[in-house]
């Protein structure tokens, strides 16, 4: 699959770039999907809930009423589960949810991810370019004159351009990553793909 490659005042430059079909041209396994971003979701959570049991609970150990013959639950003191402030019964308690997923999956997840952003025409391929200093506004800019400053952006550099990534900082529907920091969950939570011209020999290599 053959793409044009744009400058960013969004005049196409006459050059096209080349996308590997074993990682944009395959056809995406949806399951595989699945299982990378429930894992991404996973290993972000910090698992530290915690409710207090009955032996944690501050209060007198009296036993409130007679054992028998109240005419309601047994109930003892009043830290019982069944009391309003009681203590909470098989209450959540710290715990890890991360999970391990093979390689290949995590590869074919992504290659499945970029193949749907092919399919939807939502790639766009920008000439390597830098600013001379942060600036929102020059940002802003070239995502209109690329047409695509209404959309949920994620350009991806090769490596870390400081005033780049700061350009687009404080932009709500924008992330700037490298390619090294490419995953499922990143490319399908955007609306646009948009891929410096160098970024897309790197990705073309990587795990293809």
């Amino acid at each position: 699959m053959e793409l044009s490659v744009y400058d960013i005042q969004g005049k196409d430059t006459g050059k096209k770039v080349t996308l590997n079909d074993s990682v944009f041209g395959i056809e995406p396994n949806d399951h595989v999907i699945y299982l990378d971003v429930k894992q991404h979701l996973a290993n972000k959570r910090q698992g530290t809930h915690k409710s207090k049991e009955r032996s944690e609970m501050s209060g007198s150990t009296r036993k409130l009423g007679r054992q028998k013959g109240g005419g309601g639950a047994r109930r003892g003191d009043i830290n019982s589960p069944v009391l309003v402030g009681g203590a909470r019964v098989f209450g959540p308690k710290p715990r890890d949810y991360s999970f391990k997923l093979n390689k290949k999956v995590k590869a074919l997840a992504r290659h499945s991810a970029l193949s749907y952003k092919a399919k939807e025409n939502a790639i766009v391929v920008v000439e390597d370019f830098s600013f001379n200093a942060p600036k929102t506004k020059d940002f802003v800019a070239m995502a209109k004159s690329l047409n695509i400053d209404n959309k949920k952006i994620l350009m991806v550099l090769p490596e870390n351009n400081e005033n780049i990534y700061l350009s687009a900082r404080n932009l709500q529907r924008t992330r700037v990553i490298t390619v090294s920091e490419l995953n499922t969950y990143k490319v399908l939570d955007a609306n646009q793909l948009v891929l410096l011209e160098s970024s897309v020999a790197l990705i073309n290599n990587i795990n293809a």
